[in-house]
């Protein structure tokens, strides 16, 4: 067992939702983006409900915040 949190999840050949973005390092800036992750604090709060194609866009926002970070 472990903390392998990203991937593919699931037991069978058909692909699964991506698991959360989050690294366990829960600490928000002054802008309330998450230093470990890159999300906003209304994009972690949305993750829930989220569509798989609301949870790619947020994935690919935080990733780009985290680039020019």
């Amino acid at each position: 067992r472990g903390g392998w949190t990203g991937g593919w999840i699931g037991a069978t050949s058909r692909p699964m939702e991506k698991a959360s973005p989050c690294i366990g390092v829960c600490a928000l800036d002054d802008a309330q983006v998450c230093q470990g992750c890159g999300r906003t604090i209304e994009e972690i709060a949305a993750w829930p409900s989220a569509s798989p194609a609301e949870r790619e866009a947020i994935r690919r926002r935080a990733a780009a915040r985290r680039a020019t970070s």
